[in-house]
């Protein structure tokens, strides 16, 4: 019997293949997974600097909370600044996994000298607290300011082209910070431009939700 787990997604999406995709993914990698998925409301753009993260909390903490009433085994937040993932640790009895944080995780048990590539120029601190002096480098695609930009043609371009910057600049491996490079299916793509592993976020955290969640 497959495991139920649940995925709040923070891009507010009426699009049901768009809304599923990261569950889609992680079904794929870890066939033990169900994945429920959803949203948090009213946010079109997803979460994108320090306003946008605050809006959201008590939206997510809502979420987490009606699918620990539901029965399922675990949460993912798919985002890489783990919005809520503290607080609702401190609410709900399953676990509760951040993207950001296994993103900066699973980098680490791979490598000593970490590249970032998200959508802001810094990487979320809770990547960044976890990273330490083993964060050598962090970008940003040119032009991408939201999840939305990287679903563009432009934004995929420019995020091939991001990753040299960080090889050149002595990363090892790249831990990707933001959850929009899964939703554009972009990861292969992107360690053939850098010519080092990256890690993807989703996956990351679907890793510790397999592992948290086994024999429950």
């Amino acid at each position: 019997m497959k495991t139920k787990i649940g995925l709040i997604r923070v891009l507010t999406t009426n699009d049901e293949n768009l809304l599923d995709a990261h569950g889609r993914l992680l079904e794929g990698r870890f066939p033990e997974l169900k994945v429920e998925s959803r949203c948090i409301d009213d946010q079109p753009k997803g979460l994108y600097d320090e306003e946008t993260c605050a809006i959201a909390l008590p939206k997510i903490l809502k979420l987490g909370e009606e699918m620990e009433r539901e029965g399922l085994k675990a949460i993912i937040v798919s985002c890489a600044d783990d919005p809520g993932v503290e607080e609702l640790r401190n609410i709900v009895k399953i676990p509760v996994v951040g993207a950001g944080s296994s993103s900066a995780c699973l980098a680490l048990s791979c490598g000593v000298r970490v590249g970032t590539l998200g959508i802001r120029e810094s990487a979320p601190r809770v990547m960044k607290d976890i990273l330490a002096k083993h964060l050598v480098a962090e970008t940003r695609p040119e032009g991408v300011k939201t999840t939305l930009d990287l679903m563009t043609g432009e934004g995929k371009k420019n995020a091939l082209n991001a990753v040299e910057y960080l090889r050149k600049n002595g990363a090892e491996i790249i831990a990707l910070a933001c959850t929009g490079y899964a939703t554009i299916g972009i990861v292969k793509d992107l360690e053939s431009a850098a010519g080092i592993p990256v890690i993807d976020a989703v996956e990351a955290a679907g890793l510790f939700a397999w592992h948290l969640t086994r024999g429950r």
